[in-house]
């Protein structure tokens, strides 16, 4: 069977009332979370990671992917309206669409960055229906030295990707893989690293972490910065659709920004702030009004605002056809399929077909869904701004709580909560990144378990993780990643340092 065939049983699948009926709760959920200032897609899907715990994996998991979609899409309504991006990816739509509000048309920024969205989310599922299977006959060739490898190029390229320093990055990354060997050791059987403690032996619990991380650190930053911004909402004024010109300049910028997000997206490297930052460029070179970039153009809202949504679906190709994740919010998504014991990666494929070919149809559904949701109802997510930040935050805290205990009722759990929540806060005060951390703890046990085996099959031979050729060029290109971006700043540093010398003089 062809990838037609599987997506059209994908779509027989995702059509099933419960199916239907789950990916309308997500998209509603996350785009209800997603529009509220401070918060961007990776913290709504680790928020609402609990309340998927005990469906079913397929209705969970569409249900999941309808929140992450729904959080890409509130995202944007926060930057027009409030001018305060979610994540850095919602930059450049903060930039060009809040100056289109000021302006009294925040109806076409929002009108162009939904549709946008649609469209590049459309194009780009797609792209990943016929992608992936092409990836998976690759990967499924794959052995313990080959996975060990492509692992590490996540490690690495996750780290460089977040943060200022590539040095914090690693040394998230390094917190993250400590707290995945507390525990049983998988392959002996001893315990690691428990100290005599009976619940830290199943190790460390995903969903809590990352509800705790991207949940709790953040409202407990972003509430301690409150009082020093006075953010105003705009108010929506005239109509909220485009008209003729409007369509005619933003019609171009959808399908730019598709192309150049979506392969952005899927590369181990990628990012979806790169995406959107080259969109942008791309828009203001090729406009007919580059006059008006930064006084509010809606090319800068359509273009980088496909971009985004087409590098989100990108970041799905690895995630499951690899099982690696490459942004925050893929590695949140991962933790979602562990905790119904299933792995991304190909041979998901071949054992649980439904489940991923219902998912993927799922991401179409609910963008059309998002589309009849976000338009008609942009007054109600524009009431939800108004909520006072202290009620916000506190009910959030309160959802993360609840979530947890719901997850896992256990006053331990609840414990390592408060205490993680508060390592994300001071994480996130001195500029450590989050997202190393909990790739870290995802991935550590099978990147440890990949590497035992492949030294089990060489007797102990180290030489083997570089004897196959593909590990050896995905270890070359890690290093690459690692080595490349701190040259790069150097230089430019030694550069800045130059210029000043020579003003001086």
């Amino acid at each position: 069977m062809g990838a037609f065939d599987f997506l059209l049983q994908g779509l027989a699948t995702a059509s099933e009332p419960m199916m239907l009926l789950y990916a309308l709760i997500g998209v509603t959920l996350g785009t209800a979370v997603g529009v509220l200032p401070g918060i961007g897609p990776a913290l709504t899907v680790a928020l609402l990671l609990p309340v998927t715990y005990r469906l079913d994996p397929a209705g969970s998991l569409i249900m999941f992917a309808g929140i992450y979609y729904g959080g890409m899409y509130g995202g944007s309504t926060t930057s027009i309206l409030l001018n305060t991006p979610g994540e850095s990816a919602s930059i450049i739509t903060a930039l060009e669409g809040n100056k289109m509000a000021r302006k009294g048309r925040g109806g076409p920024a929002l009108a162009t960055a939904a549709i946008g969205s649609f469209v590049a989310g459309l194009i780009a599922t797609l792209m990943l229906a016929f992608l992936a299977p092409w990836i998976v006959k690759v990967a499924l060739v794959f052995g313990p030295r080959e996975y060990f490898a492509l692992m590490v190029l996540a490690f690495v390229t996750v780290s460089a990707a977040f943060g200022d320093s590539a040095l914090r990055g690693l040394t998230s990354l390094f917190i993250g893989l400590a707290l995945a060997c507390i525990g049983i050791d998988q392959l002996s059987g001893q315990a690691r690293l428990a100290f005599g403690v009976p619940e830290l032996l199943d190790g460390i619990e995903v969903t809590t972490m990352a509800v705790a991380m991207f949940a709790v650190g953040e409202v407990l930053y972003v509430a301690g910065k409150s009082g020093q911004e006075d953010d105003k909402v705009e108010a929506v004024k005239g109509s909220v659709w485009m008209n003729r010109q409007d369509w005619a300049r933003s019609w171009k910028p959808w399908l730019r920004g598709t192309a150049i997000g979506f392969p952005i997206g899927a590369m181990p490297a990628g990012g979806a702030e790169i995406g959107t930052f080259l969109s942008y460029a791309t828009e203001k070179k090729l406009s007919k009004h580059p006059e008006e970039f930064g006084e509010g153009a809606i090319e800068g809202v359509a273009g980088p605002e496909a971009a985004n949504n087409a590098s989100a679906a990108g970041t799905l190709v690895p995630l499951l056809t690899l099982g690696l994740p490459t942004t925050a919010t893929a590695a949140i998504m991962l933790a979602g399929f562990q905790q119904f014991g299933l792995q991304p990666g190909p041979l998901l494929f071949a054992t649980n077909p439904t489940l991923v070919w219902g998912l993927i149809a799922s991401l179409l559904i609910a963008n059309a869904m998002l589309l009849v949701l976000n338009l008609p109802l942009i007054g109600l997510w524009v009431k939800l701004l108004t909520i006072p930040r202290p009620w916000l935050y506190a009910g959030i805290l309160l959802f993360a709580t609840l979530g947890t205990i719901g997850a896992n009722p256990s006053t331990f759990e609840l414990g390592m909560l408060l205490a993680f929540g508060v390592v994300g806060y001071v994480m996130r005060l001195y500029g450590y990144p989050i997202a190393p951390l909990v790739v870290g703890l995802i991935l550590g046990p099978m990147a440890e378990q990949q590497l035992r085996r492949a030294l089990s099959i060489s007797q102990g031979d180290w030489f083997t993780l570089v004897q196959s050729p593909v590990a050896a060029v995905l270890l070359l290109i890690a290093l690459l990643a690692l080595v490349v971006p701190l040259i790069m700043r150097a230089r430019g540093k030694g550069q800045v340092l130059s210029q000043l010398a020579a003003d001086e003089d």
